[in-house]
């Protein structure tokens, strides 16, 4: 069969996602951070967008304000020319003056105290690895141990643990085994105590030599029981040791006192607060829904960058299609803006009107509900609602809620449908209230949910109780 190539016409249905579509679809799923440092971004790299400090109403705008609100086409009326509106001059000058005086270097003073220049300042907080290898460098021994010792600490995790096997350690230094294991052990002999552990019995250990403990009672128990002392059977240790029960709780709150994760305080993780998208503040008649604003940059179009797009032979056509497609873009991302703003105030809306039982009473009255019911509510795609509810957060009389924490499984019981997530809330209510010294199974904890109304069975417990990061009934005793 002979290979040809020839033209042919089809006609065809396909869904193109423009590029401004691509952007209303990014900017929908965005949380608040996020969409912040976005507009940040685009506020730096697109001129045709400027900053409005404050937001003035329609009827007291200037007329030039009315006409940087409004996009138009760029070819109207000429302007003043573009020699007018730029001021190179001064701008030179300004610089030249700055970079004359070493200001822009980082040691211009203009008073008589000497201020501390920029090298004197670090960007971030010493983590665990800087203190370890802090503490190397000020240690007497020969260079080669010091060496070891510098791979040693690079191969120890945020906990404090060594990450990496003595074989591995051993291949990266090029060295021998007793070098290595002496390299080991002053690392071992570093702040905090217990740093360079291969595991948790030998980090206790560690800690244990540091307060002089060794060959003791609590020694002994790390060293062989550490199954019974997990799983906190303390009559049993007291019969293995044939001593009184004071004796071994003594011993346990000297081991409860010791740090499992020696790294922990040395984190230079940053915080991040959740902030959140929407707040819902109760009013005489109801709820008013309010998007959350604040941190966000106020975009417009700019008058100045709008007004050289209508001059005319005033510089170069590249010059003015760069600006034209700024311009479109600018426009575009206002356009999408607006349409998420109205986007997630329409979820909201109906999300006050489904749950309204949850956000008058409390968690316990959470109803079961679907990403489908909500789409169906509003006539949207099923996917639109998941963009507008993933990430994000929502302020009410009763705390800080992700949006998906309102849609649940239903759960069937004796009260007809009920949530999966207020079944959880009553699961930790339970837990709360037992006896640490007596804490109940997950068998009893169904039991009494079925007194409650609540048909579930006990796997379904333990699995909840996983989710929620409930230990188990021998892990919660006291």
């Amino acid at each position: 069969m002979a290979l040809e190539g020839r033209l042919e016409l089809r006609l065809a249905q396909k869904l193109i996602l423009t590029p401004q579509l691509q952007q209303a679809i990014k900017l929908l799923q965005m949380p608040h951070l996020e969409l912040s440092e976005f507009l940040s971004q685009e506020l730096m790299e697109n001129p045709m967008l400027e900053e409005s400090a404050d937001e003035v109403p329609p009827e007291e705008m200037t007329q030039e304000e009315k006409e940087s609100e409004e996009v138009e086409d760029p070819n109207e009326d000429e302007v003043a020319p573009l020699e007018k509106l730029l001021h190179f001059n001064a701008v030179d000058e300004y610089f030249e003056e700055r970079s004359s005086d070493g200001r822009d270097m980082g040691y211009f003073n203009p008073g008589t105290v000497e201020s501390p220049s920029f090298e004197q300042f670090i960007s971030r907080k010493p983590d665990l690895y800087d203190h370890l290898l802090w503490q190397l460098r000020f240690s007497n021994v020969p260079e080669e141990l010091k060496t070891v010792g510098e791979i040693i600490i690079g191969n120890i995790d945020e906990n404090g643990y060594l990450a990496a096997t003595m074989g591995e350690i051993r291949e990266a230094a090029d060295t021998d085994a007793e070098l290595a294991e002496i390299a080991l052990r002053l690392i071992q002999s570093f702040d905090p105590s217990g740093v360079g552990a291969r595991n948790v019995a030998e980090c206790l250990l560690l800690q244990l030599r540091a307060l002089h403990l060794d060959g003791t009672l609590v020694e002994k128990i790390i060293v062989s029981n550490m199954d019974e002392l997990e799983k906190k059977k303390y009559a049993a240790l007291a019969h293995i040791y044939n001593l009184p029960l004071k004796d071994i709780m003594s011993a346990v709150r000297v081991i409860e006192g010791l740090e499992p994760k020696p790294g922990r305080n040395f984190t230079s993780v940053n915080t991040d607060y959740i902030v959140p998208d929407v707040y819902l503040v109760r009013i005489a008649d109801g709820y008013q829904i309010i998007l959350n604003d604040e941190g966000l940059p106020r975009l417009r179009i700019s008058m100045f960058y709008k007004r050289l797009i209508q001059q005319k032979n005033a510089y170069p056509k590249e010059d003015k299609q760069f600006l034209i497609e700024k311009l479109r873009s600018a426009t575009g991302l206002l356009k999408s803006l607006d349409q998420r703003n109205r986007t997630i105030y329409r979820v909201t809306e109906t999300l006050l009107d489904l749950q309204k039982d949850f956000f008058a009473q409390g968690v316990q009255y959470l109803r079961p509900l679907t990403l489908k019911e909500v789409a169906s509510a509003l006539n949207l795609h099923e996917s639109t609602v998941s963009r507008v509810t993933s990430n994000k957060f929502l302020s009410c009389e009763h705390g800080i809620f992700c949006f998906r924490f309102l849609f649940s499984s239903a759960l069937h019981s004796g009260l007809g449908t009920v949530s999966s997530t207020s079944v959880k809330n009553q699961i930790k209510r339970i837990v709360t209230e037992e006896d640490p010294k007596k804490p109940w199974s997950d068998q009893h904890i169904a039991g009494i949910l079925q007194k409650e109304g609540i048909t579930i069975a006990r796997r379904t417990v333990a699995k909840y109780r996983e989710e929620l990061g409930i230990p188990s009934q021998a892990h919660r005793k006291k």
